[in-house]
Protein backbone atom coordinates (compact mmCIF):
# COMPACT_ATOMS: atom_id res chain seq x y z
CA UNK A 1 0.00 0.00 0.00
CA UNK A 2 1.21 3.71 -1.18
CA UNK A 3 2.33 5.67 2.11
CA UNK A 4 0.05 7.96 3.43
CA UNK A 5 0.82 11.62 3.52
CA UNK A 6 -1.91 13.78 5.87
CA UNK A 7 -2.60 17.52 5.18
CA UNK A 8 -5.50 19.33 6.59
CA UNK A 9 -7.10 20.51 2.67
CA UNK A 10 -5.25 18.92 -0.22
CA UNK A 11 -7.37 21.20 -2.37
CA UNK A 12 -5.58 24.09 -0.46
CA UNK A 13 -2.15 22.85 0.17
CA UNK A 14 -1.30 20.39 -2.52
CA UNK A 15 1.62 17.55 -1.97
CA UNK A 16 2.23 15.31 -4.94
CA UNK A 17 4.88 12.87 -4.25
CA UNK A 18 5.12 9.92 -6.32
CA UNK A 19 4.75 7.02 -4.84
CA UNK A 20 2.63 8.38 -1.99
CA UNK A 21 -1.00 9.35 -1.77
CA UNK A 22 -2.25 12.56 -0.26
CA UNK A 23 -5.20 12.47 2.32
CA UNK A 24 -7.25 14.97 4.58
CA UNK A 25 -7.03 15.13 8.20
CA UNK A 26 -10.79 14.15 7.79
CA UNK A 27 -10.78 11.61 5.52
CA UNK A 28 -8.34 9.63 7.01
CA UNK A 29 -9.77 9.95 10.46
CA UNK A 30 -13.24 9.03 9.28
CA UNK A 31 -13.43 6.90 5.99
CA UNK A 32 -12.95 3.04 7.01
CA UNK A 33 -10.95 2.33 4.05
CA UNK A 34 -8.39 3.68 5.68
CA UNK A 35 -8.50 1.91 9.19
CA UNK A 36 -6.53 -0.89 7.81
CA UNK A 37 -3.35 -2.31 6.49
CA UNK A 38 -1.01 -2.67 9.13
CA UNK A 39 2.33 -1.45 8.96
CA UNK A 40 1.33 1.43 6.49
CA UNK A 41 2.97 4.46 6.52
CA UNK A 42 1.43 7.64 7.60
CA UNK A 43 3.16 10.70 7.29
CA UNK A 44 1.25 13.57 9.38
CA UNK A 45 1.87 17.03 8.25
CA UNK A 46 -1.11 18.82 9.73
CA UNK A 47 -0.78 22.41 11.29
CA UNK A 48 -1.86 21.62 14.66
CA UNK A 49 -0.87 18.67 17.22
CA UNK A 50 -1.83 20.36 19.97
CA UNK A 51 -3.71 18.08 22.17
CA UNK A 52 -7.21 16.59 20.96
CA UNK A 53 -6.66 18.50 17.69
CA UNK A 54 -6.97 16.78 14.11
CA UNK A 55 -3.58 16.56 13.74
CA UNK A 56 -3.14 15.08 16.95
CA UNK A 57 -5.50 12.57 16.56
CA UNK A 58 -3.79 11.51 12.97
CA UNK A 59 -0.74 9.93 15.60
CA UNK A 60 -3.18 8.56 17.65
CA UNK A 61 -5.35 6.83 15.40
CA UNK A 62 -2.68 5.54 12.77
CA UNK A 63 -0.53 3.88 16.40
CA UNK A 64 -4.52 2.06 17.39
CA UNK A 65 -3.91 1.31 13.91
CA UNK A 66 -1.04 -0.04 13.47
CA UNK A 67 0.55 2.52 11.02
CA UNK A 68 4.11 3.79 11.43
CA UNK A 69 3.00 7.61 11.96
CA UNK A 70 6.19 10.28 11.91
CA UNK A 71 5.19 11.82 13.85
CA UNK A 72 4.63 9.45 16.74
CA UNK A 73 2.20 10.52 20.03
CA UNK A 74 5.69 10.26 21.88
CA UNK A 75 7.50 11.89 19.36
CA UNK A 76 4.60 14.42 19.69
CA UNK A 77 4.72 14.88 23.83
CA UNK A 78 8.86 14.69 23.74
CA UNK A 79 9.21 18.12 21.57
CA UNK A 80 6.83 20.09 23.85
CA UNK A 81 8.89 18.86 27.30
CA UNK A 82 11.74 21.46 27.86
CA UNK A 83 14.21 19.04 29.49
CA UNK A 84 14.57 17.03 26.19
CA UNK A 85 14.92 20.24 24.45
CA UNK A 86 17.80 21.08 26.75
CA UNK A 87 19.62 17.62 26.85
CA UNK A 88 19.00 17.46 23.10
CA UNK A 89 21.09 20.93 22.83
CA UNK A 90 23.64 19.48 25.00
CA UNK A 91 24.36 16.39 23.02
CA UNK A 92 24.61 18.18 19.93
CA UNK A 93 26.10 20.95 20.92
CA UNK A 94 29.40 20.90 19.01
CA UNK A 95 27.30 20.30 15.83
CA UNK A 96 25.23 23.07 16.75
CA UNK A 97 28.13 25.62 17.37
CA UNK A 98 29.57 24.33 13.82
CA UNK A 99 26.88 24.58 12.37
CA UNK A 100 25.49 28.27 13.38
CA UNK A 101 29.15 29.98 13.89
CA UNK A 102 28.94 32.01 10.50
CA UNK A 103 25.27 33.49 12.11
CA UNK A 104 25.98 36.96 12.80
CA UNK A 105 22.11 37.81 14.45
CA UNK A 106 21.34 36.20 18.28
CA UNK A 107 18.55 34.33 17.09
CA UNK A 108 17.97 31.74 13.94
CA UNK A 109 15.13 29.79 12.95
CA UNK A 110 15.88 26.02 11.38
CA UNK A 111 13.25 24.46 8.83
CA UNK A 112 14.01 20.57 8.87
CA UNK A 113 12.20 18.99 5.86
CA UNK A 114 12.34 14.90 6.43
CA UNK A 115 15.71 15.73 8.15
CA UNK A 116 17.39 18.12 5.87
CA UNK A 117 17.38 22.04 4.98
CA UNK A 118 17.43 24.31 1.88
CA UNK A 119 21.30 25.14 2.83
CA UNK A 120 23.29 22.38 2.60
CA UNK A 121 25.80 23.69 5.20
CA UNK A 122 23.11 23.22 8.01
CA UNK A 123 22.27 19.09 6.63
CA UNK A 124 23.85 17.86 9.65
CA UNK A 125 22.47 19.66 12.31
CA UNK A 126 19.09 19.29 10.20
CA UNK A 127 19.61 15.65 10.26
CA UNK A 128 20.52 15.79 14.13
CA UNK A 129 17.60 17.45 14.91
CA UNK A 130 15.15 14.92 12.87
CA UNK A 131 17.02 11.91 15.04
CA UNK A 132 16.11 13.39 17.85
CA UNK A 133 12.49 14.43 17.22
CA UNK A 134 11.12 12.24 14.08
CA UNK A 135 8.33 14.60 12.42
CA UNK A 136 8.84 15.00 8.76
CA UNK A 137 8.61 18.84 9.03
CA UNK A 138 10.31 20.67 11.66
CA UNK A 139 10.94 24.14 12.83
CA UNK A 140 13.92 24.87 15.87
CA UNK A 141 14.65 28.15 17.05
CA UNK A 142 18.17 28.79 18.57
CA UNK A 143 19.67 31.40 20.48
CA UNK A 144 23.40 33.19 20.99
CA UNK A 145 24.33 34.05 24.79
CA UNK A 146 27.65 33.58 24.65
CA UNK A 147 27.19 30.28 22.62
CA UNK A 148 24.12 28.74 20.32
CA UNK A 149 21.81 26.91 22.28
CA UNK A 150 18.58 24.91 21.28
CA UNK A 151 16.08 27.53 22.40
CA UNK A 152 12.79 25.45 20.80
CA UNK A 153 11.30 22.75 18.59
CA UNK A 154 8.15 22.03 17.05
CA UNK A 155 6.27 20.60 14.30
CA UNK A 156 4.96 22.40 11.57
CA UNK A 157 2.73 21.59 9.26
CA UNK A 158 2.21 22.00 5.47
CA UNK A 159 0.86 25.50 5.69
CA UNK A 160 3.93 27.00 7.56
CA UNK A 161 6.10 25.61 4.14
CA UNK A 162 6.67 28.75 2.31
CA UNK A 163 5.85 28.29 -1.32
CA UNK A 164 9.42 28.73 -2.41
CA UNK A 165 10.38 25.70 -0.54
CA UNK A 166 7.51 23.31 -1.20
CA UNK A 167 9.21 21.71 -4.51
CA UNK A 168 12.40 21.10 -1.63
CA UNK A 169 9.72 19.67 0.31
CA UNK A 170 8.60 17.21 -2.06
CA UNK A 171 12.08 16.33 -3.31
CA UNK A 172 13.14 15.32 0.19
CA UNK A 173 9.50 13.59 1.02
CA UNK A 174 10.31 11.24 -2.18
CA UNK A 175 13.86 10.84 -1.07
CA UNK A 176 12.80 9.24 2.09
CA UNK A 177 10.29 7.21 0.64
CA UNK A 178 13.10 5.38 -1.40
CA UNK A 179 15.75 5.31 0.83
CA UNK A 180 15.32 1.99 2.00
CA UNK A 181 15.61 0.24 -1.20
CA UNK A 182 14.52 -3.67 -1.45
CA UNK A 183 17.78 -6.02 -3.03
CA UNK A 184 16.75 -7.17 -6.47
CA UNK A 185 17.07 -11.13 -4.78
CA UNK A 186 13.32 -11.87 -3.72
CA UNK A 187 13.10 -12.39 0.00
CA UNK A 188 10.20 -15.21 1.47
CA UNK A 189 7.28 -12.40 2.91
CA UNK A 190 7.66 -10.93 5.89
CA UNK A 191 5.52 -10.48 8.81
CA UNK A 192 7.39 -8.09 10.92
CA UNK A 193 10.64 -5.88 10.53
CA UNK A 194 13.25 -5.50 12.62
CA UNK A 195 16.23 -2.86 12.94
CA UNK A 196 19.59 -4.01 13.42
CA UNK A 197 21.63 -0.85 15.23
CA UNK A 198 25.61 -1.06 14.90
CA UNK A 199 28.20 0.93 14.37
CA UNK A 200 30.47 -0.37 11.24
CA UNK A 201 33.46 1.20 12.61
CA UNK A 202 33.08 0.11 16.13
CA UNK A 203 36.53 -1.77 16.33
CA UNK A 204 35.18 -3.86 20.16
CA UNK A 205 31.40 -4.08 18.27
CA UNK A 206 29.52 -7.30 20.08
CA UNK A 207 28.66 -8.80 16.96
CA UNK A 208 31.35 -8.93 13.35
CA UNK A 209 29.83 -8.22 9.88
CA UNK A 210 29.19 -12.06 9.48
CA UNK A 211 27.34 -12.31 12.58
CA UNK A 212 25.45 -9.14 11.32
CA UNK A 213 24.91 -10.89 8.03
CA UNK A 214 23.54 -14.43 9.87
CA UNK A 215 21.27 -12.22 11.71
CA UNK A 216 19.62 -11.15 8.97
CA UNK A 217 19.35 -14.57 7.14
CA UNK A 218 17.89 -15.67 10.40
CA UNK A 219 15.12 -13.08 10.22
CA UNK A 220 14.39 -14.21 7.26
CA UNK A 221 13.68 -17.73 7.56
CA UNK A 222 11.74 -16.64 10.44
CA UNK A 223 9.52 -14.64 9.09
CA UNK A 224 11.35 -10.96 10.29
CA UNK A 225 12.35 -8.86 7.48
CA UNK A 226 16.06 -7.02 8.99
CA UNK A 227 17.71 -3.93 8.27
CA UNK A 228 20.78 -2.83 9.49
CA UNK A 229 20.83 0.91 10.53
CA UNK A 230 23.25 3.49 12.03
CA UNK A 231 22.83 6.46 14.15
CA UNK A 232 22.36 8.40 11.54
CA UNK A 233 19.07 6.58 11.09
CA UNK A 234 17.17 7.05 14.01
CA UNK A 235 14.45 9.19 13.00
CA UNK A 236 13.41 5.92 11.21
CA UNK A 237 12.50 4.35 14.09
CA UNK A 238 9.15 4.31 13.87
CA UNK A 239 9.01 2.28 10.86
CA UNK A 240 9.60 -0.88 12.38
CA UNK A 241 8.00 -3.24 14.36
CA UNK A 242 11.14 -4.45 16.55
CA UNK A 243 14.86 -3.04 17.70
CA UNK A 244 17.79 -5.21 18.03
CA UNK A 245 21.23 -2.91 18.95
CA UNK A 246 24.66 -4.89 17.72
CA UNK A 247 26.39 -1.70 19.07
CA UNK A 248 28.45 -1.32 22.32
CA UNK A 249 26.13 0.23 24.66
CA UNK A 250 25.96 3.45 27.50
CA UNK A 251 23.11 5.42 28.97
CA UNK A 252 24.79 8.25 28.05
CA UNK A 253 24.78 7.55 24.46
CA UNK A 254 22.73 7.66 21.48
CA UNK A 255 22.11 3.82 21.95
CA UNK A 256 20.35 4.52 25.23
CA UNK A 257 18.38 7.27 23.95
CA UNK A 258 17.34 5.08 20.52
CA UNK A 259 16.21 2.82 22.75
CA UNK A 260 14.41 4.96 25.05
CA UNK A 261 12.78 5.99 21.73
CA UNK A 262 11.95 2.58 19.91
CA UNK A 263 10.25 1.52 23.46
CA UNK A 264 8.10 4.54 23.72
CA UNK A 265 6.79 3.42 20.49
CA UNK A 266 5.41 0.02 21.98
CA UNK A 267 8.39 -1.87 20.52
CA UNK A 268 10.35 -5.05 21.01
CA UNK A 269 13.03 -4.02 21.72
CA UNK A 270 16.49 -5.83 22.70
CA UNK A 271 18.27 -3.92 24.37
CA UNK A 272 15.65 -2.24 25.96
CA UNK A 273 16.39 1.21 28.19
CA UNK A 274 16.04 -0.63 31.40
CA UNK A 275 18.68 -3.81 30.87
CA UNK A 276 21.20 -0.84 29.61
CA UNK A 277 20.55 1.40 32.54
CA UNK A 278 21.12 -1.87 34.85
CA UNK A 279 23.95 -3.62 33.23
CA UNK A 280 26.09 -0.76 32.52
CA UNK A 281 26.68 0.39 35.51
CA UNK A 282 28.78 -2.07 37.80
CA UNK A 283 27.60 0.15 41.02
CA UNK A 284 24.27 -0.84 40.67
CA UNK A 285 25.42 -4.65 39.89
CA UNK A 286 27.35 -5.04 43.04
CA UNK A 287 23.98 -3.56 45.22
CA UNK A 288 22.14 -6.20 43.55
CA UNK A 289 23.97 -9.32 43.82
CA UNK A 290 24.76 -8.38 47.33
CA UNK A 291 20.92 -7.81 48.22
CA UNK A 292 19.81 -10.82 45.92
CA UNK A 293 22.83 -13.20 48.22
CA UNK A 294 24.14 -14.17 45.05
CA UNK A 295 28.18 -15.38 45.07
CA UNK A 296 30.58 -12.80 44.13
CA UNK A 297 33.87 -11.55 44.43
CA UNK A 298 34.06 -9.21 47.71
CA UNK A 299 33.01 -5.56 46.12
CA UNK A 300 33.17 -2.52 47.58
CA UNK A 301 31.72 0.72 46.00
CA UNK A 302 33.94 3.94 47.27
CA UNK A 303 34.19 7.21 47.36
CA UNK A 304 37.38 9.43 46.95
CA UNK A 305 36.94 10.21 51.19
CA UNK A 306 37.32 6.38 51.37
CA UNK A 307 38.92 5.08 48.98
CA UNK A 308 42.73 4.65 50.57
CA UNK A 309 40.66 2.65 53.69
CA UNK A 310 38.19 0.63 51.56
CA UNK A 311 41.36 -0.59 49.27
CA UNK A 312 43.54 -1.82 52.84
CA UNK A 313 40.51 -3.79 54.21
CA UNK A 314 39.67 -5.18 50.93
CA UNK A 315 43.63 -6.43 50.62
CA UNK A 316 46.11 -6.41 47.49
CA UNK A 317 46.34 -7.47 44.93
CA UNK A 318 42.64 -5.96 43.92
CA UNK A 319 40.85 -4.42 40.44
CA UNK A 320 39.52 -1.56 40.03
CA UNK A 321 36.66 -0.31 37.56
CA UNK A 322 35.01 1.93 36.30
CA UNK A 323 30.89 1.91 36.52
CA UNK A 324 30.03 2.05 33.14
CA UNK A 325 33.77 0.31 31.60
CA UNK A 326 32.97 -2.48 29.40
CA UNK A 327 35.14 -4.82 26.92
CA UNK A 328 37.82 -4.52 30.34
CA UNK A 329 38.45 -0.86 29.80
CA UNK A 330 38.44 1.24 32.26
CA UNK A 331 39.61 -1.78 34.26
CA UNK A 332 43.12 -1.90 36.59
CA UNK A 333 44.79 -3.59 38.95
CA UNK A 334 46.61 -2.53 42.03
CA UNK A 335 49.21 -4.64 43.89
CA UNK A 336 50.07 -2.48 46.37
CA UNK A 337 49.45 1.00 47.79
CA UNK A 338 52.72 2.12 45.86
CA UNK A 339 51.33 4.81 43.29
CA UNK A 340 48.01 4.29 44.46
CA UNK A 341 47.07 7.81 44.72
CA UNK A 342 48.05 8.59 41.29
CA UNK A 343 45.97 5.12 40.26
CA UNK A 344 42.71 6.39 41.74
CA UNK A 345 42.67 10.00 40.89
CA UNK A 346 42.49 8.47 36.97
CA UNK A 347 39.49 6.37 38.24
CA UNK A 348 37.73 9.45 39.91
CA UNK A 349 38.42 11.89 37.27
CA UNK A 350 34.50 10.24 35.64
CA UNK A 351 32.83 9.28 38.45
CA UNK A 352 32.35 10.32 41.91
CA UNK A 353 32.25 6.24 42.36
CA UNK A 354 34.07 3.23 41.80
CA UNK A 355 34.16 -0.15 41.73
CA UNK A 356 37.13 -2.37 43.64
CA UNK A 357 36.86 -6.59 43.66
CA UNK A 358 39.20 -9.05 44.86
CA UNK A 359 41.47 -10.40 42.34
CA UNK A 360 40.36 -13.77 42.05
CA UNK A 361 43.25 -15.11 39.11
CA UNK A 362 41.48 -18.15 37.09
CA UNK A 363 42.63 -19.57 34.11
CA UNK A 364 39.39 -18.41 31.96
CA UNK A 365 36.41 -17.13 32.54
CA UNK A 366 33.08 -18.74 31.75
CA UNK A 367 29.79 -17.03 29.29
CA UNK A 368 26.45 -17.81 29.35
CA UNK A 369 24.36 -16.15 27.15
CA UNK A 370 20.97 -15.85 28.30
CA UNK A 371 17.66 -14.85 26.51
CA UNK A 372 14.64 -14.32 28.35
CA UNK A 373 15.23 -16.64 31.50
CA UNK A 374 16.88 -19.82 30.01
CA UNK A 375 19.98 -20.22 28.93
CA UNK A 376 21.36 -19.93 25.01
CA UNK A 377 25.04 -20.44 24.76
CA UNK A 378 27.94 -21.43 26.56
CA UNK A 379 31.60 -21.00 26.23
CA UNK A 380 34.92 -20.52 27.88
CA UNK A 381 37.16 -17.55 27.55
CA UNK A 382 41.31 -18.15 28.45
CA UNK A 383 43.51 -15.08 29.25
CA UNK A 384 45.24 -12.63 27.09
CA UNK A 385 48.92 -14.64 26.65
CA UNK A 386 51.14 -13.19 29.59
CA UNK A 387 48.21 -11.23 30.75
CA UNK A 388 45.58 -11.30 33.40
CA UNK A 389 42.32 -9.93 31.85
CA UNK A 390 40.46 -12.16 28.24
CA UNK A 391 41.84 -8.95 26.56
CA UNK A 392 44.77 -6.76 26.74
CA UNK A 393 44.65 -3.61 25.97
CA UNK A 394 48.08 -2.09 24.60
CA UNK A 395 48.72 1.27 24.22
CA UNK A 396 49.73 1.71 20.91
CA UNK A 397 49.46 -1.66 19.74
CA UNK A 398 46.65 -4.60 18.53
CA UNK A 399 44.72 -5.36 21.18
CA UNK A 400 45.22 -9.06 22.14
CA UNK A 401 43.17 -11.81 23.12
CA UNK A 402 42.93 -15.28 24.87
CA UNK A 403 41.61 -18.09 23.07
CA UNK A 404 37.60 -19.37 23.84
CA UNK A 405 36.26 -22.95 24.29
CA UNK A 406 32.56 -22.72 23.12
CA UNK A 407 30.21 -25.76 24.78
CA UNK A 408 26.71 -26.76 24.36
CA UNK A 409 24.65 -25.56 27.85
CA UNK A 410 23.95 -28.96 28.53
CA UNK A 411 27.62 -29.74 28.87
CA UNK A 412 28.61 -26.43 30.98
CA UNK A 413 28.60 -27.43 34.79
CA UNK A 414 25.33 -26.90 35.89
CA UNK A 415 25.44 -24.88 38.80
CA UNK A 416 27.54 -22.02 36.50
CA UNK A 417 24.47 -22.28 34.34
CA UNK A 418 21.91 -22.09 37.33
CA UNK A 419 23.31 -18.88 38.83
CA UNK A 420 23.79 -17.15 35.70
CA UNK A 421 20.48 -17.58 35.07
CA UNK A 422 19.32 -16.24 38.33
CA UNK A 423 21.68 -13.21 37.90
CA UNK A 424 20.36 -12.48 34.41
CA UNK A 425 16.82 -12.60 35.62
CA UNK A 426 18.07 -9.48 38.55
CA UNK A 427 18.61 -7.44 35.14
CA UNK A 428 15.35 -8.26 33.14
CA UNK A 429 13.80 -10.47 30.61
CA UNK A 430 16.40 -9.40 27.47
CA UNK A 431 19.38 -10.87 26.14
CA UNK A 432 22.34 -11.15 28.58
CA UNK A 433 26.06 -12.04 29.24
CA UNK A 434 26.81 -13.22 32.57
CA UNK A 435 30.73 -13.38 32.88
CA UNK A 436 31.55 -15.63 35.93
CA UNK A 437 34.63 -17.06 37.53
CA UNK A 438 34.71 -21.04 39.42
CA UNK A 439 37.00 -19.85 42.54
CA UNK A 440 37.89 -23.33 45.13
CA UNK A 441 35.10 -25.25 43.07
CA UNK A 442 31.74 -22.45 43.44
CA UNK A 443 30.92 -20.22 40.81
CA UNK A 444 30.94 -16.74 41.41
CA UNK A 445 29.44 -13.71 39.04
CA UNK A 446 31.40 -11.16 38.31
CA UNK A 447 29.74 -9.26 35.64
CA UNK A 448 26.00 -9.38 33.64
CA UNK A 449 26.30 -7.92 30.01
CA UNK A 450 23.33 -6.56 28.01
CA UNK A 451 24.63 -7.18 24.72
CA UNK A 452 26.61 -10.56 24.84
CA UNK A 453 29.34 -10.82 21.98
CA UNK A 454 27.76 -13.03 19.63
CA UNK A 455 29.89 -12.94 16.97
CA UNK A 456 30.51 -15.91 13.90
CA UNK A 457 33.45 -18.25 14.40
CA UNK A 458 33.21 -17.80 18.46
CA UNK A 459 29.94 -18.03 20.11
CA UNK A 460 28.14 -19.47 17.01
CA UNK A 461 31.08 -22.20 16.61
CA UNK A 462 28.52 -25.02 18.15
CA UNK A 463 25.20 -24.00 17.22
CA UNK A 464 26.05 -22.18 14.26
CA UNK A 465 22.76 -20.75 11.95
CA UNK A 466 20.84 -22.52 14.95
CA UNK A 467 22.03 -19.73 17.72
CA UNK A 468 20.83 -16.75 15.33
CA UNK A 469 17.15 -18.58 14.92
CA UNK A 470 16.26 -18.90 18.18
CA UNK A 471 17.10 -15.04 19.17
CA UNK A 472 14.78 -13.68 15.59
CA UNK A 473 12.22 -16.66 17.31
CA UNK A 474 12.20 -14.75 20.46
CA UNK A 475 11.67 -11.54 18.76
CA UNK A 476 9.13 -13.33 16.06
CA UNK A 477 6.77 -14.82 19.14
CA UNK A 478 7.20 -11.57 21.23
CA UNK A 479 5.46 -9.84 18.05
CA UNK A 480 3.14 -12.09 17.62
CA UNK A 481 2.11 -12.13 21.28
CA UNK A 482 1.78 -8.30 21.14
Amino acid sequence: MKPLLIVDSPKRFPMDVPGAETVSAYKYLTDPQFAHGKGRKVFNLCRSLRYQAQGYYVSLLAEARGHRCLPSVSAIQDIRLAPVVRLTSEDLDELIQQSLKRIKSEEFELSVYFGHNTAEGHDKLSLALFNAFPAPLLRARFEHEGRWRLASVRVIGLAEVPESHRAFVVKQAERYLRRTPRKAKEAPPARFDLAILHNPEDKMAPSNKKALARFVEAGEQTGIRCELIEKHDAGRIAEFDALFIRETTAVNHHTYRIARRAAAEGMIVIDDPQSIVRCTNKVFLAETLSRAKLLAPRTLVLARENAVEGLRSLGFPCVLKQPDSSFSVGVSRVDSEDGLEAVLDTQFEHSDLIVAQEYLPTDFDWRIGVLAGRPLFACRYGMAPGHWQIVNHRDGGEDKYGNFDSMRVEDAPKDVVKLAVKAAALMGKGLYGVDLKVVRGKPMVIEVNDNPNIDAGVEDSVLGMELYRRIMQHFFWELEAR
